[in-house]
């Protein structure tokens, strides 16, 4: 073999045109109509091409340097003021570049957070040199505007210009998750640019006042619903810092936003493109030329889930990698413990060095929004952009942000998205790995410091202005509850494998998963051909629940007899694996209760199933 170099000219490779691609796609269809093959849509309703034109002229969108790394903020939410302490301490020695101190009082608190102490802020801050880290602030229940004045104070001998405290004031954000404010919109509005200016009167610069996405995407939300919130609750921000006195350019810098980072690589990574065209269109709207604006991203609250919980490691990765090259001044990804419980130093580790591998041996970060003039991800922009500035159009026609929630028209759109997508969940087009796909009955559950502590839904808040609080849940929960019914019961099915290995191997290994699915045991067999053995099998399992499991074929032949044999056998419930076929008035009669194919809602299946064993509850029809 020649060890001489090939001298290859790239020149002389004829140009793919996308006629090219499309004329090997049709090859590879077979006359399969292509809209329906390698065409998708969004919950948004956004239509993505699988193949969509290269943008060559496309420029990078103004957001984080080229070359500048994103900040690695980690989440301190201790509710003990000196392990917190310690966790702090322990992440910036690891490589962290601040921290957010969760209070709490915070919507993302999930049971634990710092408790609203002097005391506590002062222990939990020990030895944190202010200018040497980015502290951010989420306090929620409108106690932000304090804890910011305290920051100040302990940090007046510092050089304010080169301090990164961002304190994280939301007063509408608060409004959405309490569901009540003390006072009217417009003495809130007055108060947030009262204190704002003062902090700012001080030489703070630093972003002080956040548009939280968090909640809304938590509560169910699409991305462009996350936009458009976000948008509109910086806006009304905008006004209200003008309305105090601040240029509006100087109220603009001021402004923070905190984006979720999801599964969804390209819908992440078009994300905070999105928002920053969106930023340029209001601020282009109120006279200023084009600023980046500060965005924040942290790793899906709701995409979390208590089962196969390293899982999440990789979801983490995949959202913390998207949000990176999409441009995000820092990040927080969540520990894969997190909804487990109170996360602890290993967990911690892991999220922390989740994005410093990125970084440190990916060199993700070295270029500038690496997405510009890729098809796919400027067409998810610009489409999931438009989507979201349709909707904040909406939204200020309404009267804004406030108004929109105290209307109820806001939660209105929020809850038909979630329910969209928790019925995509029951019927597992949208899978879940670890939970409603491939579960794991006798998994290792990783340690946590202190078990989940969720608080139940409060009583309905009082004050001067109310709404219906928006409240998150995690995607994995109904799966999650039916695993939780069946623990202490450990509940089977037996698996009537009709025929050989061969006739039952695909249907058996669909059944086994939807049960485990629910915390139902499936254990496997190699199929029966004698139909007595099967039914003895069937009494020294102990179980049950039974589901025949075979081929068309073997069904016709065998499924109303092993049906019928399994009633007698005692048998509370008979499934088949499968759709109902010409034979389903026959098998039904002879006792098959329900069949287990794909597209239907597994969760009102293990639902029923779990009833008919005196087990959780029966869901209405």
């Amino acid at each position: 073999m020649d060890p001489r170099p090939l001298d290859l000219d790239l020149d002389s490779f004829p140009p793919a045109t996308r006629a090219d691609w499309l004329a090997l796609v049709d090859g590879v269809l077979k006359g399969g109509a292509y809209d329906k093959r390698m065409v998708t849509r969004t919950a948004d309703g956004i239509r993505l091409d699988a193949l969509p034109e290269r943008r060559r002229d496309a420029a990078p969108i103004a957001g984080r340097p080229a070359g500048a790394p994103w900040k690695v903020i980690a989440r301190i939410d201790h509710d003990d003021a000196a392990s917190a302490n310690a966790q702090m301490l322990a992440d910036l020695n690891g490589g962290a570049d601040g921290i957010s101190l969760v209070f709490a009082s915070a919507p993302s608190a999930a049971g634990f957070g710092l408790p609203l102490r002097h005391e506590d802020v002062v222990a939990a801050l020990d030895g944190l040199l202010p200018e040497m880290a980015t502290l951010r602030v989420e306090a929620g229940a409108y106690q932000g505007r304090d804890i910011a004045l305290a920051l100040a104070r302990l940090y007046e001998k510092a050089d304010p210009a080169a301090l990164d405290l961002r304190f994280g004031l939301d007063p509408i954000g608060d409004f959405a998750a309490l569901g009540a404010a003390p006072i009217e919109w417009e003495a809130l509005a007055a108060r947030l640019g009262q204190t704002v200016t003062a902090l700012h009167g001080r030489g703070l610069t630093a972003p002080m006042v956040r548009a939280d996405g968090r909640l809304h995407h938590a509560a169910g939300a699409t991305d462009a619903q996350e936009l458009a919130a976000v948008l509109a609750t910086a806006t009304a921000y905008l006004r209200a810092l003008e309305a105090a006195g601040l240029p509006l350019d100087a109220a603009a810098r001021l402004i923070e936003v905190t984006l979720v980072a999801d599964v969804d690589q390209f819908g992440t990574q078009a994300k905070p493109r999105a928002l920053r065209l969106l930023w340029q269109a209001v601020l282009e709207a109120c006279g200023l030329a084009p600023s980046p604006v500060t965005i924040h991203m942290e790793t899906a609250w709701r995409a979390l889930t208590r089962h196969d919980a390293q899982v999440n490691l990789l979801r983490g990765t995949i959202a913390a990698f998207a949000a990176g090259v999409g441009g995000a001044d820092s990040i927080t990804v969540l520990p894969f413990t997190q909804a487990l419980g109170l996360p602890d130093a290993d967990a911690r580790r892991l999220a922390r060095n989740t994005q410093i591998i990125l970084m440190e041996e990916s060199n993700v970060h070295r270029v500038a929004d690496p997405g510009a003039g890729a098809g796919a991800i400027e067409e998810r922009t610009e489409t999931l952009a438009a989507a979201a500035w349709e909707l904040f159009r909406a939204i200020e026609r309404e009267g804004g942000m406030v108004e929109a929630l105290t209307s109820g028209a806001w939660q209105r759109r929020v809850a038909a998205a979630r329910q969209a997508r928790a019925q995509e969940v029951a019927t597992r087009r949208l899978p879940i790995t670890g939970t409603s796909e491939f579960p794991l009955l006798h998994e290792n559950v990783p340690a946590v410091l202190a078990p989940s502590r969720l608080r139940p839904a409060a009583a309905p808040a009082e004050g001067a202005l109310l709404c219906e609080p928006l409240v998150g849940a995690r995607l994995s929960e109904p799966f999650e509850r039916l695993r939780a019914s069946a623990a202490a019961a450990r509940p089977s099915v037996f698996l009537a494998g009709l025929g050989t290995p061969a006739d039952i191997a695909a249907r058996a290994g669909f059944a086994r998963a939807a049960f485990e699915a629910g915390g139902i045991a499936a254990a496997g067999n190699d199929g029966f051909t004698d139909q007595p053995a099967l039914v003895e099998a069937f009494r020294a399992s102990g179980a049950r629940l039974a589901c025949l499991c075979g081929s068309d074929a073997t069904y016709a032949e065998r499924a109303v007899e092993t049906a019928q044999a399994l009633k007698e056998a005692g048998a509370v419930a008979v499934y088949l694996a499968g759709k109902p076929g010409e034979d389903e008035a026959a098998q039904r009669a002879a006792g098959v209760d329900a069949y287990l194919a794909a597209g239907l809602d597994l969760v009102a299946f293990l639902d029923d199933a779990q009833a008919r064993l005196g087990l959780g509850r029966r869901r209405e029809p």
